[in-house]
């Protein structure tokens, strides 16, 4: 059922309940505004229920089965007003879903603003900013320094280093020169450079974030499913109580009496609006989940499963190791290198002058030679900071990590290796899913053992699979057992998407944009914090509780006052009345779920 529809529904009853006032209590016409009421009523019942057939053969309970018995018992006994109340309920709570969920998809919206919008198009030797969608296959575009790459291209001027990690999980800078393809959504390094658009935006792994958004507004018609496990028990007991009473009171207005409070709102409103509400707060957060049976299966997941470079480690390089020969200490082979780089735009640069910020040389005659190294003049000597057979031509024994190699007028005086570094809420953040119920997690990496074994121990998980390509990261997901599950794996590079659309729950680290792996996702972290995992796992578990309360609160209601109105003391009318008021009750407690920490606030994205 389209949204406007149901506006249309809400206005059709509004205006029918408008004429019926007018001719019954202006005009002392009660037989035309029965007629009018009923009328109408019965069509607008048919209608539903045709929607609700629908929703039948689709596989799904139809939960306003109630509610269009009640109308059409109502209006067959004459309470033609209490059915007009119960018609403004379903059409008013219709309406209403629709505008929780437009409130919530606003939000999940306004999260793209953080993301660049625009590309820099060179046309006759000037720059026109355009929107992105402007952007067509062949035209000449300008990237500048620390920018996101707005579509995939080809670098025709210029050189730059780019930082493609949320892309492919490889955590290592890539030097880009003239003829080099480049991937929106990879960061660029501190130079501009001009390329030709090889796709449009449409076609680049940017508007992956574009088309995942759109996915999350058109889930709303799954989160019925956790009212389903209520829906057909309490329709039950609605008709036994209404036939009961009929049978007992020998009356059939008593039949119409009960129903009229056998409100299904809790089935049909608070558990959308309680998950609506909960996509909302997570939103706000930084985190787009993509539909309201990801948080049920975020709510009871055992097993947590983390990719390695980018994801527990910031896939950010510092450095971790120093080697030195030739007569030179460690601290002046850092010195050296650092000075050599301290004027390049490659990210390796930026790692150096942070090592070392107050015992940088100066440099002088600085040549820097792209994808090769820096040549510089440091206290009147050459010094060379690269790669191993640029520095220098005698033998070097190379490592098996990113590495600056270092020599003093043609001579080998060491190394300044490089790291991944560990996420400092790494530790927290396991800790956190162990106390929220997690019985296992596990790290499943491409990385050697060793590596992935150290950072297992300081970060707290339970079980390493190492060296697994993304073949056996799946048979690793699947071989989990039962009661394990639900299984949420935790990625961000294009070698995890596999893996995310095998987990029951996958989790997308996508704090630069768009990333490959947001595609196969479940749900999409927008900032670079992996504490946002354990918080949407919070958040799923607040929303699933406040959405079964806000059910079970509302049924316990429906169910006294259906014993109560089987004695024949509440008339139809006052029952309508008494549904809005559980109706009401309802809806506000779901909507509890959207509230959340005053301190989440601060998590919000700049905007």
């Amino acid at each position: 059922m389209s949204k406007l529809t149901n506006y249309m529904r809400l206005i059709g009853v509004f205006v029918v309940a408008g004429i019926a006032l007018v001719l019954q209590f202006g005009f002392n016409q009660a037989l035309y505004a029965q007629i009018v009421i009923s009328s109408v009523g019965s069509l607008i019942a048919l209608l539903m229920f045709i929607d609700m057939v629908k929703t039948l053969r689709s596989g799904k309970f139809g939960v306003d089965l109630l509610a269009i018995t009640a109308v059409i018992a109502t209006i067959a006994v004459g309470e033609y007003w209490a059915a007009l109340i119960v018609l403004l309920m379903l059409t008013g709570g219709d309406a209403l879903e629709d505008y929780a969920a437009n409130k919530a998809n606003s939000e999940l919206q306004s999260l793209l603003e953080n993301s660049p919008q625009s590309a820099h198009l060179l046309k006759d030797d000037s720059i026109v900013d355009v929107t992105i969608d402007q952007v067509k296959v062949g035209d000449r575009i300008v990237v500048k320094p620390g920018e996101v790459i707005p579509v995939d291209g080809t670098i025709t001027e210029g050189t730059t280093t780019v930082d493609e990690s949320s892309l492919t999980g490889e955590s290592r800078p890539i030097d880009k020169v003239a003829g080099g393809k480049v991937m929106s959504g990879a960061i660029n390094g501190d130079a501009s450079f001009d390329m030709i658009a090889d796709k449009t935006a449409d076609e680049s792994q940017y508007q992956n974030i574009i088309r995942l958004v759109k996915q999350a507004e058109a889930t709303p018609a799954h989160f019925v499913r956790m009212a389903d496990r209520y829906a057909v028990p309490f329709t039950i007991l609605a008709y036994v109580i209404a036939g009961v009473a009929w049978y007992m009171a020998g009356d059939p207005v008593r039949f119409a009496e009960v129903l009229v409070v056998a409100s299904p709102c809790p089935l049909i409103l608070a558990a959308p609006i309680a998950l609506v509400s909960g996509m909302s707060r997570a939103s706000r957060n930084g985190i787009i989940v993509k539909s309201g049976t990801i948080i049920e299966k975020l709510s009871t997941a055992k097993t947590f499963a983390f990719d390695k470079t980018g994801t527990i480690t910031k896939g950010h390089l510092t450095v971790s190791d120093v080697g030195a020969t030739a007569g030179y200490t460690k601290e002046q082979v850092l010195a050296l290198a650092a000075g050599a780089e301290q004027q390049s735009s490659h990210i390796l640069a930026r790692s150096l002058v942070s090592a070392i910020p107050d015992k940088i040389p100066t440099a002088t005659n600085v040549v820097e030679t792209t994808a090769e190294g820096v040549q510089a003049t440091i206290n009147g000597q050459t010094v060379k900071a690269g790669k191993a057979e640029f520095v220098s031509s005698d033998p070097i024994k190379k490592l098996d990590q990113t590495t600056v190699y270092v020599s003093v007028d043609g001579k080998y005086v060491g190394y300044v290796a490089f790291s991944d570094e560990l996420r400092p809420e790494a530790k927290a953040v396991m800790d956190s899913l162990h106390e929220q119920g997690a019985t296992q997690i596990m790290m499943i990496s491409g990385d050697r053992l060793p590596i992935a074994e150290e950072i297992a121990d300081r970060v707290g998980i339970d079980k390493v699979y190492a060296e697994r390509l993304p073949q056996e990261k799946i048979d690793v997901i699947k071989q989990v057992d039962k009661k394990h599950r639900p299984v949420v794996m935790v990625g961000d590079g294009v070698n995890d998407a596999p893996s995310l659309a095998t987990a029951d729950v996958g989790i997308a680290m996508g704090a630069h944009g768009a990333t490959a792996a947001s595609e196969s996702a479940d749900a999409v972290v927008l900032k670079d914090d992996l504490g946002l995992v354990s918080k949407a796992v919070r958040i799923s578990d607040d929303t699933m509780r406040v959405a079964k309360e806000s059910v079970l609160i509302g049924i316990a209601i429906c169910t006294i006052l259906m014993l109560i109105a089987s004695f024949g003391v509440i008339p139809a009318i006052i029952g309508a009345m008494l549904q809005e008021v559980v109706d009401t009750v309802t809806i506000l407690w779901a909507l509890r779920a959207r509230a959340g920490d005053k301190k989440e606030a601060d998590l919000v994205p700049a905007q």
